[in-house]
C-alpha cells in the first residue's frame, strides 16, 4: 500500500491522545457516579458488571478514528486490472521446417491451435493482427477486433523457403505502430506487443533480427518469442520419381532469445502442443492484466464509519448511552 498524501499520516499521532482522553473521561464518570451513590448499595442496583464489554465501544471508535485519519493520506493499493486499447501482433513462421511432426500433428498445426485459443481468450477491447513469414513476410490480417475472423485466416500449409526473422519483425512493428499511433513524452501510445513464433534462426531476408529488435525496443513495442520444436525435427522433401528426402530441422532458439532480450520481451520454449498452449495462456495473462495503483480512500473511510457506528450501537445496546 502507498499513499498519495503521506504527510497526513502524522495525524495518527492523535490516537494516543484520544485514547488517553477516553480513559480520563471514563474515570471522571466513575468518580461522579460514586459521589452520588453509596458503595454498599451498588451491588443491589446493578445486575452485573460490564466486564470487558466496556472496552468494545471505545476500541471500535479508536479503530474507526485510525482508519478515518488514514483516509486523509489518500491510501492507494496496487490492484489487477485489464489494459485498455491494446494491440497484439502475432508473427507466425510458416517456413518449410514448420511442417515437422516432432510437435504433433505438426509444428504449424500446433501453432494454429494455440493462436486460436489465445485469440479467443483476449478481451473484446483488444485488437489482434497476424503476420506470417517465410522468405518474405506478409500481413495476413490487419489489426481487428474480430478475433474469430483472425482464426479463419490462420495458415494451413508451409512454404519451403527460408526464415526472414528480421523482415518479419519490421513488418509486425510497422503494423503495431500504425495501430496505436506515435508516442510522445508524457503521453505514450496505448499498449502494443508482438508475439513471434518460430523454430529456427534467420537464413533469409535483408534486415538482421537483432537490429529489428532494437527498433522495436526504441518504439516501446516488446517482442515475446516462442521457440517451437525439438532437436529431432525432420521434414520430408518430395523428389523426382515419387521419392522423398528426409531433412533434419532441429529447433534453434538462439536468435529468438536475443530478440526477446533486446526488445524487452520474454522468451518461451515449447516442445509439445500442450506446452505451447500453456505458453500462450501465460502470455495472454501477462499482456491482458496489469497492476496499477488505485486510490481506496472511499473504502477506508467507509470502514471507519462502520467501526464508529458499531461502537455507538454497542454502547447504546449494552449501556443505554451513546458515548
Amino acid at each position: 500500500m502507498s499513499f498519495a498524501a503521506p504527510q497526513y499520516l502524522f495525524s495518527l499521532l492523535l490516537l494516543p491522545l484520544a485514547a488517553w482522553g477516553m480513559v480520563v473521561y471514563e474515570q471522571r464518570r466513575t468518580q461522579r457516579a460514586t459521589a452520588w451513590t453509596s458503595p454498599h448499595l451498588m451491588p443491589n442496583m446493578m445486575e452485573s458488571q460490564p466486564g470487558r464489554r466496556r472496552y468494545v465501544p471505545a476500541a471500535c471508535f479508536l479503530i474507526g478514528l485510525a482508519l478515518l485519519l488514514t483516509g486523509f493520506a489518500r491510501p492507494q493499493m496496487k490492484l489487477q486490472s485489464v489494459k485498455e486499447g491494446a494491440t497484439v501482433v502475432l508473427a507466425l513462421d510458416i517456413s518449410g521446417s514448420m511442417a515437422a511432426s516432432d510437435v504433433k500433428p505438426s509444428r504449424l498445426f500446433a501453432a494454429d491451435l494455440a493462436i486460436s485459443q489465445f485469440a479467443d481468450a483476449l478481451p473484446s477491447s483488444y485488437r489482434v493482427a497476424l503476420v506470417t513469414f517465410s522468405q518474405l513476410p506478409a500481413v495476413r490480417m490487419p489489426p481487428t477486433y474480430d478475433h474469430a475472423g483472425l482464426v479463419t485466416v490462420l495458415p494451413t500449409k508451409t512454404e519451403p523457403r527460408g526464415t526472414a526473422l528480421g523482415d518479419a519483425i519490421a513488418l509486425a512493428l510497422k503494423v503495431a505502430k500504425t495501430a496505436v499511433g506515435p508516442g510522445r513524452p508524457g503521453a505514450p501510445h496505448p499498449p502494443a506487443a508482438i508475439l513471434l513464433l518460430s523454430d529456427g534462426i534467420q537464413n533469409a531476408g535483408k534486415l538482421k533480427s537483432d537490429v529489428a529488435a532494437k527498433q522495436a525496443r526504441k518504439a516501446g513495442v516488446p517482442i515475446s518469442t516462442v521457440s517451437l520444436g525439438t532437436l529431432s525435427g525432420v521434414v520430408e522433401q518430395p523428389l523426382a520419381g515419387g521419392t522423398f528426402q528426409r531433412i533434419q530441422v532441429p529447433v534453434d532458439p538462439s536468435a529468438l532469445k536475443t530478440i526477446a532480450a533486446t526488445s524487452g520481451g520474454t522468451f518461451f520454449s515449447a516442445a509439445t502442443a500442450a506446452e505451447l498452449s500453456k505458453v500462450y495462456k501465460d502470455l495472454g495473462s501477462k499482456l491482458v492484466h496489469t497492476r496499477k495503483a488505485h486510490e481506496i480512500t472511499d473504502r477506508v473511510t467507509g470502514a471507519a464509519l462502520v467501526f464508529m457506528l458499531g461502537g455507538v450501537l454497542a454502547s447504546g445496546v449494552w449501556f443505554r448511552r451513546i458515548v
